[in-house]
């Protein structure tokens, strides 16, 4: 065989060849497009996921907002409720001082007001911190200042109590300010 005869031969197959390698890469770009659009629209349900859920964290975190709000306007409502019988006690107590010029009926009246504020706030959680012959705790005592001990037991102890310490539910609210003896 000569090889001008082979030639068209020779040809022939690299244009099939060719043709195959064309039709190979159109395929490749096909499922390339294919590949990118099905990535495509898996990130838009993902975002569309994400801004939903972002969407419903931003409404549950503004709710929870509003309602913390609501809460704190209302949350002393149930004390001031129960204070307002005391109010009218002290403003009849204010009227009959008017009227009434016993000292000891007067002061029965206000210890008796007294006693009525200071039983509802214990109802409400509030509680006297007990102070005077404790030993000093700076985590609940405030010291004002220090004076020789009347006996030797009383040194560094609370001799003193200037102001009374309160608990509400536990929690210190008012800490004691007392007089230290040394």
């Amino acid at each position: 065989m000569s090889t001008k005869q082979n030639e068209p031969v020779n040809d022939q197959v690299n244009e099939n060849a060719e043709e195959q390698k064309e039709q190979a890469d159109v395929q490749a770009t096909d499922e390339k497009e294919k590949k990118i659009a099905e990535l495509q629209s898996k990130v838009d349900e993902l975002n569309d996921k994400y801004l939903r859920l972002y969407s419903e964290f931003d409404n549950y975190r503004k709710r929870t907002a509003k309602e913390r709000i609501e809460l704190i306007q209302t949350a002393g409502e149930d004390v001031f409720k129960s204070l307002l019988p005391v109010v009218d006690d002290f403003k009849r107590a204010i009227k009959s001082t008017t009227e009434t010029t016993d000292a000891k009926t007067i002061a029965d009246g206000v210890q008796l007001i007294y006693n009525k504020l200071k039983n509802t706030l214990t109802q409400k959680g509030l509680e006297e911190m007990k102070s005077v012959g404790e030993v000093f705790n700076a985590d609940v005592h405030e010291a004002i200042t220090n004076i020789p001990a009347p006996s030797e037991e009383m040194k560094g102890k609370v001799v003193d109590e200037v102001e009374k310490g309160y608990t509400l539910n536990g929690k210190i609210i008012r800490f004691a300010k007392v007089v230290i003896g040394n």
